[in-house]
């Protein structure tokens, strides 16, 4: 078609607190002086979880589209249906240790690879999947030793990928 095409891999990291590689495509009709290195992308793993949270301090606002369904504004606190029951978090405990002694899944710096990947505040997630709303597992946000983890709210998820 005569496109003078660039493309460059540029990982969401930059904007967003989640690695989320993507190919980005830009194409010119004309030839121009287009340089990746023109971008100034921001520092990588600067923006941390904690920024995407629902704010339980009393500063969280409350949105029209979603009002009260994914965050109790009365009691400022996320609803107790994200947090993980006893019996699921021991399940995926017990898959990952599964795969930890198998020698699977190791190495990928976000929590136990197979069976849940834990997040702490001032962490970057992993890719948050189309499968999230099956069991949530792949991104868990730590709550405390005393408390399962949590899933992300589909507000929090929407912060997670910019919007």
């Amino acid at each position: 078609m005569g496109y003078h095409i660039h493309c460059k891999v540029i990982d969401g990291a930059h904007f967003v607190p989640q690695h989320r590689e993507r190919i980005i495509i830009v194409g010119f009709r004309e030839p121009v002086a287009f340089d990746w290195d023109m971008l100034n992308l921001p520092e990588k793993n600067q923006i941390k979880l904690g920024s995407i949270l629902h704010k339980t301090d009393g500063s969280e606002s409350v949105l029209a589209w979603d009002g009260s369904k994914f965050f109790d504004h009365a009691n400022q606190c996320i609803p107790a249906k994200y947090t993980l029951t006893d019996n699921l978090w021991v399940y995926l405990q017990n898959y990952a240790a599964k795969h930890r002694a198998a020698g699977n899944g190791f190495g990928n710096g976000f929590g136990n690879g197979f069976g849940y990947g834990l997040a702490h505040k001032d962490s970057v997630t992993r890719t948050l999947s189309a499968r999230y709303h099956k069991d949530g597992s792949e991104i868990l946000v730590y709550q405390g030793e005393q408390k399962n983890p949590r899933r992300l709210t589909p507000r929090e998820c929407a912060r997670l990928m910019g919007t």
